[in-house]
């Protein structure tokens, strides 16, 4: 018979959601520093404020990250404890 492989135990920085919100946030900043015209995107149509896009962005990937991680967490508890 198949024997069930353990799973790993789920950690916060292998949860792309929380790099990617990192990196909008320093996007986020060097927009705010640097101005707009340094995070805007060839073509991009010029608006005022940009960088508080990247930062509404990057906390809205920071809640995404946090409830996979969450879920992540739940679903490795439940598999674990009925294994014991």
């Amino acid at each position: 018979m198949t024997e069930k492989k353990t799973p790993t135990k789920p950690v916060w920085y292998k949860n792309t959601y929380f790099w990617i919100a990192g990196i909008l946030f320093i996007l986020g900043v060097v927009g705010l520093i640097g101005g707009d015209q340094t995070i805007r995107d060839p073509g991009q149509k010029r608006e005022g404020g940009l960088f508080l896009l990247y930062f509404v962005a990057s906390v809205i990937m920071f809640v995404n990250g946090a409830i996979s991680h969450r879920q992540t967490v739940q679903q490795f508890e439940e598999e674990t404890q009925g294994a014991q």
